[in-house]
């Protein structure tokens, strides 16, 4: 599962993977009754067409880098943090009650920050649910990490619906919202703030600096090579899996902060807040071949077909979801060149 080196031949491939997806892509838009090029000027208008328009695409690069630079981690001990999606909303929960409990009656500044702590916390220990079933249940982390993901779907509803409905409504529309003096200060006219976007590329390049130089990414990478090996070799596996999925969830979990108190956020949780930021940064990681710096541009394309397809419903009628089906071409794509190129080292030996 770690990162392997791109020679030329797996660049070749990619391009070629990325050229076919793009015309298997097109294929979808005719099908679908969309003019293929009239589509795509949409999504790309819609994503870069205004100032505005791309301050909405980093508010959702922010949380997909987040969570990306998560998923390297556990990845990188081969680990398939699958409950990562329950994480995002752990965050927002315990997010959302501190801020609910902090609000009025501490400066704004100071409940952004226990905010951001609290939710940094509660991904981190939803995470580190899913590795003690791995390592102490024998319980695989995909299996539980889908259990886990329904309980905090259902935890976010109860909370809504329940303890912290808005006063006098029972409606899965959320909690009341949040004063604007606890949202992430914005530049006027932009609905983006600088602190999301100064947190996501600060975890992605401490990340990519922990698996390059640091012993404790060495070890992860050797845990994901070869489990047994790195035990056998003196490596404290159990120790570091945990530290993986916490750290993972820590990240996970400020993404959900970020959903919460983003300037372009509803400012209170609901549920389905996760948004799939975390199944879509598996893909991203996936197409980046486990390489950290490849994930910047990768999620900043994916969250700029997130958001630009949005124009396909409010121009042309046609689903939004389609720039899913986008994106799901483009990783299988990729994972088919990736197979390929595992078919052709194998012919040579």
């Amino acid at each position: 599962m770690p990162r392997s080196k791109l020679t030329r031949t797996d660049w070749l491939l990619r391009g070629g993977a990325v050229l076919a997806a793009a015309l298997a892509a097109l294929a979808v838009l005719y099908l679908m009754g969309a003019a293929p090029l009239d589509a795509v000027s949409l999504i790309w208008s819609g994503a870069f067409g205004s100032w505005s328009r791309l301050a909405y695409v980093l508010t959702a690069w922010a949380p997909l880098l987040l969570c990306s630079a998560g998923l390297l981690l556990t990845f990188s001990a081969g680990l398939w943090n699958i409950g990562i999606e329950g994480q995002i909303v752990l965050g927002a929960v315990s997010a959302t009650g501190v801020l609910r409990l902090a609000e009025g009656r501490v400066p704004p500044a100071v409940a952004l920050a226990a905010a951001a702590l609290a939710g940094l916390l509660g991904g981190a220990l939803w995470a580190l649910a899913a590795g003690a079933l791995r390592l102490l249940g024998n319980i695989n982390e995909i299996f539980s990490g889908l259990a886990l993901n329904f309980i905090a779907s259902s935890l976010t509803v109860y909370l809504v619906l329940g303890p912290w409905k808005r006063p006098g409504i029972g409606s899965t529309s959320g909690t009341k919202p949040f004063p604007p003096e606890l949202w992430l200060p914005a530049p006027r006219g932009l609905p983006v703030s600088p602190i999301e976007l100064a947190v996501a590329l600060a975890a992605i390049i401490a990340v990519a600096l922990a698996l390059r130089g640091t012993f404790f990414g060495l070890r992860l990478k050797a845990i994901g090579k070869n489990l047994r090996a790195a035990y056998l070799r003196g490596v404290s596996t159990a120790r570091h899996m945990l530290a993986a999925f916490a750290l993972c969830g820590g990240l996970a979990g400020l993404a959900g902060w970020i959903l919460v108190t983003g300037s372009s956020a509803r400012h209170n949780l609901f549920p389905l807040i996760s948004s799939g930021y975390g199944f879509l940064a598996i893909l991203v990681v996936l197409l980046a071949n486990f390489h950290a710096w490849l994930t910047v541009p990768i999620s900043l394309f994916f969250a700029a077909i997130s958001m630009g397809s949005l124009q396909l419903a409010s121009q042309r009628q046609l689903d939004s979801s389609l720039g899913g089906v986008l994106q799901g071409l483009l990783v299988l794509a990729i994972l088919l060149a990736h197979g390929l190129r595992g078919r052709m080292t194998e012919r040579r030996e």
